[in-house]
């Protein structure tokens, strides 16, 4: 960074303390001290940014955050994700809180000017990354990095975080913010051969290292975003070709998610029933939406060869070759990238080990008609109205409840809240109103013994002052 955006960086980030000050925030801590953390947030990428701050704004600080990756290395932004530029539109606020200070856009003024705004077309991934940093850092967000947490445990009312490295954590409620990754994994179809990966094959959700592919024949199953934009990456690097193989005849043209990214959909879907949802769900599955048309215009520019209408019915390893079986007969390849998204299966979630046979799905709690079933969706789990987990049987330990899914885990029940841009900030709302009702519940014993023992006199000095009697 030059000094000049360093400057403009250092006198906004005096503006954000302003409005934070005028908007009397954060709030006081008003929760009883204890030793064991109120919160734990997993993860400090844009969800986890999103969960900490709206927490720690509402007075709740006795909050730690852990991540698993290196500082600038959360999420996806950096690391596997191989656009160009965010898919949304730059407008978005993103987890600014409801503070006009500490939108993407203010930052991006301070740091380089109100033309150079104006000029830009999309976010750049990096600098989304260095956006996201900054939040931490003017937040003053309690972030812990390279440190994973491998599993959960009920725990007296609690929680106790294992962490990779011995040592562990007490919470009284834990918040799962990982991504899309984190309610199951990668989704690898049964066509393709596992055994395949590392040498031969990736998935695209995966940091593939694009110069070992140089002057190499790619094949790229999947017509998503992140198929195209991996095999354009793969192009970027010297690949002697890259072939995208799409099930489907004709790409989908709408996306209809665009349509539902207002305030209606972010905070009212998960006030709607369950038969609506899960018909809106089936709509937009059936529908999938369309790569961006930045995303074609650049594969089509590097030369990336897309086969419509060619699924790939098997892939095997065959000497130091993939072997694709299409329709139209076989092809060879030198390395396989997957473009087929994240499963949803809780019981591939190592954190949940101990909870994952407890846990309710949607198909334990909503039978949809013949026609509507769809055995994926049946698989997300079923939440609360804060992202709680919800127990599906009566052996389910009460501290289920304890845990949020603030992930991909969360779309059937809250819609694209807790994965997309545009409703993260009402995410981050939902959960810290839900976290607050919790815990006031909870400690309102000691909350009215801490009101019941204030007493500063409004009336000293005046005439009516009446001196306490010894």
């Amino acid at each position: 960074m030059n000094q000049s955006s360093r400057i403009g960086l250092l006198a906004h980030e005096e503006a954000v303390r302003r409005d934070l000050d005028l908007l009397n925030l954060p709030a006081r801590a008003w929760l009883p001290g204890r030793t064991e953390l109120d919160v734990l947030v997993v993860g400090a990428g844009m969800n986890g940014i999103a969960a900490a701050g709206s927490l720690v704004l509402r007075g709740i600080r006795n909050i730690a955050m852990l991540d698993a990756a290196a500082p600038g290395q959360e999420g996806p932004w950096v690391t596997y994700a191989k656009m160009e530029m965010l898919r949304s539109p730059k407008t978005l606020p993103g987890p600014c809180f409801g503070v006009p200070s500490l939108t993407y856009r203010a930052y991006h003024e301070a740091r380089f000017g109100t033309a150079d705004w104006e000029a830009l077309y999309k976010i750049p991934n990096q600098l989304w990354q260095d956006y996201l940093a900054w939040l931490q850092k003017v937040l003053e967000l309690p972030v812990q990095h390279n440190a994973r947490v491998e599993r959960l445990l009920p725990e007296a009312s609690m929680l106790r975080a294992e962490l990779a490295d011995g040592t562990s954590v007490l919470a009284r409620r834990v918040v799962l913010a990982t991504g899309r990754g984190g309610a199951g994994g990668l989704y690898w179809p049964r066509f393709a051969d596992a055994a395949l990966r590392p040498d031969l094959a990736e998935h695209t959700n995966i940091a593939i290292d694009f110069e070992t592919l140089r002057g190499k024949r790619v094949a790229v199953i999947g017509a998503g975003p992140s198929a195209l934009d991996n095999a354009a990456a793969a192009m970027e690097h010297g690949a002697a070709s890259a072939d995208v193989y799409v099930r489907r005849s004709v790409l989908p043209q709408v996306n209809k998610g665009r349509g539902s990214a207002h305030p209606g959909f972010h905070r009212a879907w998960g006030e709607l029933d369950d038969a609506d949802r899960w018909a809106f769900l089936v709509y937009g599955q059936d529908l999938q939406a369309p790569p961006p048309h930045e995303t074609v215009f650049r594969v089509l520019r590097l030369g990336v060869k897309i086969h419509l209408g060619q699924p790939v019915l098997s892939a095997r390893r065959e000497g130091n070759e993939v072997v694709l079986d299409t329709p139209a007969g076989e092809r060879r390849h030198d390395f396989l990238i997957i473009g087929t998204g994240f499963a949803v299966d809780l019981d591939r979630v190592p954190e949940l080990a101990a909870f994952a046979p407890h846990i309710a799905r949607w198909g334990d709690r909503y039978t949809p008609t013949a026609d509507l079933a769809r055995d994926d969706l049946a698989q997300f789990p079923y939440l609360g109205s804060g992202f709680e987990l919800q127990p599906r049987d009566g052996a389910a330990p009460p501290e289920l409840s304890r845990i949020h899914l603030m992930n991909y885990g969360a779309h059937a029940s809250f819609g694209g809240i807790a994965s997309d841009i545009p409703g993260v900030a009402v995410a981050g709302d939902r959960l810290a109103d839900a976290i607050t009702r919790h815990l006031f519940r909870e400690d309102f014993a000691e909350i009215r013994s801490a009101v019941e023992a204030f007493d500063e006199p409004e009336l000293e000095g005046t005439p009516f002052f009446v001196p306490r009697t010894p």
